[in-house]
C-alpha cells in the first residue's frame, strides 16, 4: 500500500484494553506510519478530559473525540461544537420519562445520575462491550467521573444511557430517533443492564473523517479506519478500508473489510504491517 493514507483509530478496545496504556508495539505502529508519510487520528468517543496523555504519547496528527463533534488537526481546534443545553435537558427529560439513566459528556468532564452508578457497579461488561468495561473502570477508578448535579449545564456533546429493561430503550426512539443515531452496545442473552449512547447526525465519527479529508486535500478512499464497537460504524461506513478488530461485535465484523487480530494481540500494528503501513 504505497499511496498516503489518513489512518483512524478508535482508542477503547482497538488501541488499547479499555483505560490501560498503549503496547510498545501500538505505539510503534502509530510512530513508524507516520514516519513513512501517513497521517494517523485518534477517533474516539472519549471527551478530551478523559483521553490520556498515555494515549496522545504516541503521537498522533489529530484527535477527533466526542465522536465527532471535537476535531484537533496538527495542534489546532478546528471543531469544538457542542449540543445546546436547552437539546440535552429535551433529551435527559425522555430518557428519564422511561426510567432511564444517563451520563452526560461535556467539555468539563462526565456527570452520571446516582442510579447509573449502582447499574454500573453491579453490571457484568461482555467480552465484546469495551465502553461498559471502560465506564465500570472510570466509575472504579474515579478517572473524570461526577455526580449530575456537578453538571454545569453549559451544553455537551452527547449523552450515554444505561437501563435494565431493553423495551425501555425502544420507547424513547419515537421521540429522538430522526435526529440521533442510536447505538446500543453487546450485551449477553443474560444481560443485567443494556448500554448505548445517542450521536447526533449532523456530526459524527464519519463525518469528521470527511472535515479531516478536506482539511489535507485528500478523498474519503485514501482513508483506513479501525474500531471496535458500533459507535465506529459510522467511520467503517465512509472509510476507504474498514478494519474491525479481533475482539469487535459481529455486527461491527459483517460491515468491515478486514478483521484483524484483537486489541490484546496487537491487531493494530500487525495489520498496519500486512497493509505496508508500516
Amino acid at each position: 500500500m504505497a499511496d498516503k493514507k489518513i489512518v483512524f483509530l478508535d482508542i477503547d478496545g482497538t488501541f488499547t484494553v479499555p483505560l490501560e496504556k498503549p503496547t510498545e508495539l501500538a505505539a510503534r505502529a502509530v510512530r513508524e506510519a507516520r514516519e513513512n508519510g501517513h497521517k494517523v487520528f485518534v477517533s474516539t468517543g472519549r471527551n478530551m478530559p478523559i483521553v490520556s496523555e498515555d494515549v496522545l504519547a504516541a503521537g498522533f496528527d489529530g484527535v477527533v473525540a466526542s465522536a465527532g463533534r471535537y476535531i484537533e488537526i496538527d495542534g489546532k481546534v478546528v471543531r469544538d461544537s457542542v449540543l445546546s443545553e436547552e437539546t440535552i435537558q429535551q433529551c435527559l427529560g425522555i430518557f428519564h420519562k422511561f426510567g432511564i439513566y444517563c451520563r452526560i459528556e461535556s467539555p468539563e468532564g462526565i456527570y452520571i445520575d446516582s442510579s447509573l452508578q449502582e447499574i454500573l457497579t453491579s453490571a457484568s461488561a461482555g467480552p465484546t462491550n469495551s465502553e461498559l468495561a471502560r465506564m465500570k473502570k472510570e466509575l472504579a477508578s474515579g478517572v473524570g467521573v461526577q455526580p449530575y448535579t456537578e453538571y454545569p449545564r453549559k451544553g455537551a456533546y452527547k449523552l450515554g444511557f444505561i437501563c435494565t429493561d431493553l423495551a425501555d430503550i425502544e420507547k424513547t426512539k419515537p421521540y429522538m430517533e430522526k435526529e440521533f443515531h442510536y447505538v446500543v452496545h453487546p450485551y449477553a442473552e443474560d444481560a443485567d443492564c443494556y448500554n448505548g449512547e445517542i450521536i447526533r447526525k449532523d456530526m459524527d465519527k464519519g463525518e469528521a473523517m470527511e472535515h479531516v479529508c478536506e482539511y489535507y486535500g485528500m478523498e474519503l478512499a485514501d482513508t483506513v479506519a479501525f474500531g471496535d464497537s458500533m459507535n465506529d460504524l459510522q467511520m467503517l461506513e465512509r472509510a476507504g478500508i474498514a478494519v474491525a478488530m479481533g475482539n469487535s461485535c459481529k455486527e461491527l465484523k459483517e460491515r468491515a473489510d478486514i478483521v484483524c487480530g484483537s486489541v490484546e494481540e496487537d491487531g493494530i500494528y500487525h495489520e498496519f504491517k500486512r497493509m505496508k503501513l508500516i
